[in-house]
């Protein structure tokens, strides 16, 4: 008798809440939306994946249940433009997840903070202090140098017998260049000091464990009950961060700067000077701990999916250096003066930011209000995701979205086009870092395609399946053969 109540109870509530969510004009829901769990059981990783198939059934817009959360995703770039364009002041605010309340200082990140006084303070200082084009200039002898180091290492060494791995080599270079430009030091390369050991733990650490899946998110009654995930891990990983770069913070005290061109840390630090009440050392750990993980994965990421691609494709390969030889020659490494001259470098990496974005589900926003997206009613407290890879993959949109066509792009400015393509987000949560890592990934492959010949290690295609991470990172890291081309000789043999 039991069992029927029970089966009596959730046909009732199946359908009451069918009806209700049609009568308040509700995006369009899967049938049927569970108790507790919500549409849960309906996904499967990679998740960006997954939901792209459940909206290829239900339509662009869909309104989903994960446990207790209430999701809005979009699909498509006419909902993407409503949601941050038309609607942007509603979407501005952040979810209150565990990433935000641990790894972002207690919502109190530029990741994380919600929209109001102290997001756009800090918002303000990111694009004024930190990643304006003045202090990214005042920096770029860091990035070229670490450019070159790369390179003179590719050209001493004989990658062609022995392959060389380009997520390390890229990953390396990456924190390399953050962790100079916001304290001055390098943790890879020649020595291995007991603070680089360090370095190198907690940045693995952030990799594995912020980009694991917490069910105590969606169905938090677990978290009450002993279920607590990944949350022990996150409140160690953060206590580790904090520890780390506070004492890099108070060495950098300890330091009286008077060079023009200060590390990030010592212009937070100047701030601190004339108003220690709003910049304390949270805030400066939180805005570096911010540029760090944003910074350094996204950008070798995208560089080696960027590499893959090419050696799948060597007629474009040898197409970019063409173009790199006309316009920059022999006698310098590519540099970011030369940057607006080469187009089709800039092609070659807008197609690879289409095929593999850095985020390909955006960073989650939620609805301050209620709100229509495409003429349906948008409750407040709704989390938002757009699937940027659904949208730059959807054959409406692109034609042959599946090949590696960098020529698509041609004519085209910038690295939106329309709303179709949203690598970097957009509206008052877009990253403000696009810039460096436009500048850093164009720089980078320049040199990379300008220096070397490059080929796989056996006849077979690169294996182009997607690993899960919050930077949709390759299932297998790249490896591949290069040897110094003859033009490019002389050159190496000097820097």
């Amino acid at each position: 008798m039991f069992l029927v109540y029970f089966l009596l109870f959730i046909g009732f509530y199946v359908i009451s809440r069918h009806i209700i969510h049609n009568i308040r004009n509700l995006p369009p829901s899967p049938f049927p939306t569970y108790p507790i769990l919500g549409h849960l059981h309906l996904l499967k990783k990679p998740l960006h994946r997954s939901l792209a198939t459940i909206s290829s059934r239900h339509g662009p817009i869909l309104l989903l249940q994960f446990g207790f959360r209430r999701v809005l995703v979009v699909s498509s770039p006419s909902a993407a433009e409503e949601c941050l364009a038309k609607n942007d002041i509603v979407f501005a605010n952040r979810p209150r997840l565990l990433a935000g309340k641990y790894l972002g200082h207690d919502y109190m990140s530029l990741v994380w903070a919600p929209y109001g006084d102290h997001w756009r303070n800090l918002r303000r200082v990111a694009t004024l202090e930190i990643l304006s084009s003045h202090r990214l200039n005042s920096l770029s002898g860091i990035r070229a140098d670490e450019v070159s180091a790369l390179m003179r290492r590719l050209a001493r060494n004989d990658y062609w017998a022995q392959p060389v791995d380009m997520k390390k080599a890229l990953f390396e270079l990456m924190l390399n260049v953050m962790m100079r430009m916001i304290g001055g030091k390098r943790y890879y390369g020649e020595h291995a000091a007991e603070e680089a050991w360090r370095f190198r733990e907690i940045v693995t650490e952030t990799g594995r464990i912020g980009g694991a899946t917490n069910i105590g998110e969606f169905l938090p009654f677990l978290r009450r009950i002993g279920f607590e995930g990944v949350e022990k891990d996150l409140r160690a990983l953060q206590e580790k961060r904090d520890c780390f770069m506070q004492s890099l913070l108070d060495e950098q005290k300890r330091q009286l700067v008077k060079e023009k061109n200060k590390n990030l840390i010592q212009v937070l630090l100047s701030l601190q000077e004339t108003e220690p009440e709003y910049y304390k050392d949270v805030t400066i750990r939180s805005m570096m701990s911010v540029l760090l993980a944003a910074g350094t994965e996204t950008s070798a990421a995208t560089m080696e999916w960027t590499m893959s691609l090419l050696l799948n494709h060597p007629e474009v390969l040898k197409k970019a250096q063409a173009e790199i030889d006309h316009v920059v020659g022999w006698d310098h490494l590519v540099s970011e003066s030369d940057l607006t001259a080469l187009p089709y470098l800039h092609n070659i990496i807008k197609e690879t930011l289409r095929m593999f974005p850095v985020a390909p589900l955006s960073v989650p926003h939620e609805s301050t209000e209620g709100c229509h997206v495409g003429g349906y009613w948008v409750p407040g407290g709704t989390m938002l995701l757009i699937n940027l890879y659904s949208i730059q993959r959807d054959p409406r949109y692109w034609s042959e979205p599946e090949k590696f066509k960098p020529e698509r792009f041609e004519g085209t400015e910038g690295f939106r086009d329309g709303h179709r393509m949203l690598p970097f987000g957009l509206g008052r949560r877009g990253c403000p870092g696009e810039n460096l890592a436009l500048r850093m990934m164009s720089g980078t492959l320049g040199s990379l395609i300008q220096c070397f010949e490059w080929g796989r290690t056996d006849e077979e295609p690169v294996d182009m399946t997607e690993a899960m991470g919050l930077t949709m990172p390759k299932a297998h890291p790249l490896m591949a053969k290069c040897r110094p081309r003859e033009s490019m000789r002389p050159l190496l043999s000097q820097i």
